[in-house]
């Protein structure tokens, strides 16, 4: 059977910037199918930055390939799932550096932890995380939090301004006061994956939940609950009393994870703001969640 057709991640569908990467995916694809003896399958629903499919191996264990668009922004995933190896995250299975391109295990059934109710889903947010932090390595090519937090506190002001001032200056300060503040002093150095949200953590077979997609980062523990704080955003906006859930989220990952909580809370409204603008766009629910921890 042929494998399907090379889709376009919807990010780049008709865009000029990326017309020569989207002319060469399906000759990506191809040399990988070829280097790897993959079976393919379609490409994900859900893949709007990289190219991310099934794959099949010759041996018939299920996989995925990823391909990245040539982009910086994820230049370390391989870096960081090869130290990990497997320990609370996807096994990398192999990795072609020039072409971008990630063999990775798949998680089967890889029901997203999004699907279980906020008390389960964060008692396995709490041993996911457990189990990726590890001391980051003397010699790694990991972005530091500590140049992030300079940037992001540079930035923020400017893209504010730019946007016509679109939130309060209390929400503002209190994001560039944390960067500012946390960026420079830190607690133990470890790789974070930044990223870990619900959409982020699939349910397996050889370890219940792994987290896929890490878009890493040396820094402390602290910063690595940013992204699960601000989760299932919608839900958020709709609860009747989220301030509530939002203070019961940061009371449990730092008294569970032995983390400082104003430090959590600090870097969440930071983070969450400096990924709220996206070039000439705001998203709105951003700034609504970060609102919420700031007071949380």
């Amino acid at each position: 059977m042929a494998d399907p057709p090379v889709e376009v991640p919807l990010n780049w569908r008709g865009r000029a910037d990326a017309a020569p990467w989207v002319e060469r995916l399906p000759r990506l694809v191809a040399e990988c199918v070829e280097q790897w003896s993959l079976r393919l399958g379609p490409m994900y629903p859900a893949a709007n930055i990289a190219y991310v499919a099934e794959a099949t191996l010759s041996d018939g264990s299920p996989a995925v390939l990823k391909i990245d668009f040539p982009d910086v922004f994820d230049a370390c995933e391989a870096e960081a799932l090869l130290p990990w190896d497997g320990r609370g995250a996807v096994r990398l299975l192999a990795h072609d550096p020039e072409r971008r391109a990630l063999l990775i295990e798949r998680c089967v059934p890889g029901t997203e932890l999004w699907e279980l109710g906020e008390d389960e889903a964060s008692e396995h947010i709490v041993s996911v995380l457990s189990r990726l932090w590890r001391p980051a390595p003397l010699e790694h090519e990991f972005g530091l939090l500590a140049e992030e937090a300079a940037r992001w506190a540079e930035e923020l002001p400017v893209d504010w301004e730019a946007h016509g001032r679109p939130f309060e200056r209390e929400l503002l300060d209190a994001a560039v006061g944390a960067l500012l503040e946390y960026g420079p002093a830190q607690g133990e150095q470890v790789v974070l994956h930044q990223d870990l949200h619900g959409g982020n953590v699939l349910e397996a077979q050889r370890e219940p939940w792994l987290a896929i997609d890490p878009k890493p980062l040396v820094g402390e523990r602290e910063f690595d609950t940013c992204a699960v704080l601000r989760d299932r955003r919608s839900r958020l906006r709709r609860d009747p009393a989220p301030l509530r859930r939002v203070r019961r989220r940061l009371d449990r990952f730092s008294a569970e994870l032995g983390l400082d909580r104003e430090r959590m809370r600090g870097w969440a409204v930071a983070h969450t703001l400096a990924w709220g603008f996206s070039g000439t766009r705001l998203y709105a629910d951003h700034v609504a969640v970060a609102r919420l921890i700031l007071h949380g």
